[in-house]
């Protein structure tokens, strides 16, 4: 019975020395653990902050993208007003020049008219009547900006003149200048819209 108790005590104190055993051997490994486990944790935290700045990246690139996007829009937007508002500015001074244009033969009829009037006295009803419609018709060119343009006994200026004949100068002067015209031209805003017909001296 002792023997076995012995045996038992031994047996016990050899389990206690293997527990102990098994217990350092854990407590060896749990700081290995703790270490691992700290690795894998940073690892992530490294992983998460590569991809955070991976999309930071991307999220500015997209942003620089959508910026220049824009500066273009506005760039092209800029351009389209400026184009608009110069062609609305064209259309409002040239706007009615085909009917300036067509009114103009009437007011060369009304010229040949009162021409064809010098005879007649002041008095004359129908001579009054045709320089007041004239002077109407003077007053309306005025208000729209047309401009007859200076011919005679001026220099010869293909931007403002048309030459339909050549005759000799009357005088040594008037060479290569306007010695008649024709045609009346005028301007509507500094633009032609009818030619003077001129004759030039050579």
């Amino acid at each position: 019975m002792a023997e076995e108790k012995g045996n038992n005590g031994k047996n016990t104190e050899e389990e206690v020395l293997e527990n102990v055993n098994n217990t350092e051997e854990v407590e060896g490994k749990i700081p290995e653990t703790e270490k691992e486990a700290e690795e894998k944790s940073s690892k992530k935290k490294k992983t998460k902050k590569d991809k955070k700045e991976a999309q930071i990246e991307e999220l500015g690139e997209k942003l620089q993208e959508i910026q220049d996007k824009h500066l273009r829009l506005q760039a092209e937007f800029d351009n389209f007003r400026r184009r608009t508002l110069k062609e609305k500015a064209d259309l409002i001074k040239s706007g009615g020049e085909t009917v300036l244009v067509n009114i103009l033969p009437v007011i060369d009829d009304f010229e040949r008219a009162i021409d064809s009037l010098k005879e007649v006295a002041d008095e004359d009803a129908g001579k009054q009547g045709t320089l007041l419609i004239y002077n109407k018709f003077q007053e309306f060119l005025k208000q729209n900006n047309v401009k007859e343009i200076e011919a005679l006994h001026q220099d010869f200026d293909v931007d403002l003149h048309e030459a339909l004949t050549k005759i000799p100068a009357p005088d040594e002067k008037l060479k290569g200048k306007v010695v008649d015209v024709i045609s009346k031209g005028y301007c509507l805003n500094e633009k032609v819209i009818r030619f003077a017909k001129v004759v030039i001296g050579e």
